[in-house]
């Protein structure tokens, strides 16, 4: 299996959608994308959360994962998130996103029945047997349904070979310091939770998985540079600049928030895709508001 050297500001990609007739504007995904490299992120994730992978029919998503591994070309690692309620679904994607050239699937359970740990267990051998890239494993139970404790992910790194990593999203710092016991730092954990960067890089976490570069690139990456050198004041500076713009971001619904603040920051992306709506006005004057204060409205 080949290496994969994942580290650093992991950046989510809202999927563009046409203001013509809706269709996903691969143009502009490639725009968005040239921008975040040019920023400085160190790898590409589209097709999570954000990227509003579960507004996507087929088609649709195996087009938006093409496009967008293309426009990485590269670059950067590209890491395609997959969340599909079957198996054999999540396998195809898998085996596509390899296919495409993606160098690492992200893999999010989703849920309809509740799945006990057997059934998680088999659902992510199934999908790391069928691909030779790195898999990482998604724990996000607010979304998901599915809850993943460390011990559990400890377990699946361990037993399946491609199983390499772990993204934490449950917003549970605790959860880091348990994977970090339970793999004597071995184990490259990834944060997904945005207000909790700081504690999460103090924890050890090899990287932030996170929207904000759409919106406050400059600021993210100097949070990342800060904890890298050691400066901690630095680092606990620069995170409480943007600390409002994170927690207004997810408290607005991410596909939704993100892209008022790349169409306030001159790059306009669409709506996202009913039944979501996009930001009101009165909220997104709020969102402008926050980012003047943060330093990160020009």
């Amino acid at each position: 299996m080949p290496a994969t050297a994942l580290e650093g500001i992991i950046a989510y990609p809202v999927t563009p959608f046409s203001r013509t007739d809706g269709s996903p504007d691969l143009g502009r995904l490639a725009e968005l994308i040239d921008r975040l490299i040019a920023s400085g992120c160190h790898a590409i994730a589209p097709l999570g959360s954000t990227g509003e992978s579960a507004y996507l029919d087929d088609r649709e998503w195996f087009d938006v994962t093409e496009a967008a591994v293309s426009a990485v070309a590269g670059r950067v690692p590209a890491v395609v998130g997959i969340a599909d309620l079957t198996t054999r679904s999540a396998v195809r994607r898998a085996r596509y996103a390899e296919h495409v050239g993606a160098d690492v699937v992200m893999v999010l359970p989703l849920s309809y029945w509740k799945l006990d740990e057997r059934e998680i267990t088999r659902h992510y051998e199934e999908v790391a047997g069928a691909i030779g890239i790195p898999l990482m494993v998604y724990n996000n139970p607010a979304t998901a349904g599915v809850d993943l404790p460390p011990e559990l992910l400890h377990r699946l790194v361990d037993r399946v070979e491609n199983i390499t990593m772990v993204k934490e999203s449950s917003g549970d710092i605790q959860r880091m310091h348990r994977l970090a016991q339970l793999s004597d730092g071995a184990l490259p954990f990834y944060n997904g939770s945005n207000p909790l960067a700081l504690e999460a890089f103090a924890a050890g976490a090899a990287g932030w998985c996170t929207a904000a570069p759409c919106v406050v690139p400059e600021l993210t990456l100097e949070l990342y540079r800060a904890v890298r050198s050691g400066d901690l004041d630095a680092a606990r500076q620069v995170f409480y600049r943007q600390l409002p713009v994170l927690q207004f971001l997810l408290g607005g619904g991410l596909p939704t928030t993100v892209k008022a603040g790349l169409a306030l920051r001159g790059l306009d992306v669409g709506e996202p895709r009913h039944p979501l709506l996009p930001l009101d006005e009165e909220r997104t004057k709020q969102l402008a508001g926050l980012l003047a204060e943060a330093g990160a409205d020009r």
